[in-house]
């Protein structure tokens, strides 16, 4: 199908990468593999996206903004005397409980950072985003912690294929709080 004007085409693009993802992993991403994803001539993913990496990024950070909203929405309610840890552990059991396929998607994309330097930038964006939200209820070395501790409690319910434990999160992330010194 030709499509002259597409506006949505970069869009697709983007979209169709994350299913080859999902379904190949990044090592079965390219532009061919994209293109034929998306339906779109060849020309169409290099053109929008010079190097696969660019691809790539775009696909990282979409996959970001699901978890960033996720947290932006709670955060937003969390006032003088909110229960961090259990706002916390509730965050991440909503976005475990979700759509896992993109949850283990965006995991595989963040740790392929590791070997693809230009993902980095974005991966760190994730980690920055969250520890923004969190500063102003605890300190930035603490805030950096949770989120590490997050993460790690992710990797173990992707890695291990058990069910997210809410309230060992909670605790975890309690006793991890708890030791901050005073927001002020």
């Amino acid at each position: 199908m030709v499509r002259r004007y597409d506006p949505e085409r970069r869009q697709r693009i983007i979209d169709a990468a994350i299913r080859v993802v999902e379904a190949r992993g990044i090592s079965g991403l390219s532009h061919r593999t994209a293109a034929a994803e998306a339906d779109v001539p060849l020309g169409s993913t290099t053109y929008h996206f010079k190097t696969l990496d660019e691809l790539l990024v775009a696909a990282l950070r979409q996959c970001n903004e699901s978890f960033g909203a996720l947290m932006a929405t709670r955060a937003a309610g969390w006032g003088a005397g909110t229960d961090l840890a259990a706002e916390l552990a509730t965050v991440l059991g909503r976005w475990l409980a979700g759509d896992r396929t993109g949850v283990e998607l965006e995991y595989e994309l963040y740790v392929g950072a590791l070997r693809r330097p230009a993902l980095r930038p974005v991966a760190a964006e994730w980690s920055d985003g969250v520890v923004e939200l969190l500063t102003p209820h605890t300190d930035r070395l603490t805030a950096r912690a949770v989120v590490a501790l997050m993460d790690g409690i992710c990797l173990q319910v992707l890695l291990t294929d058990t069910p997210y434990d809410e309230a060992y999160a909670r605790e975890a992330l309690g006793r991890l709080l708890a030791a901050a010194p005073p927001v002020g």
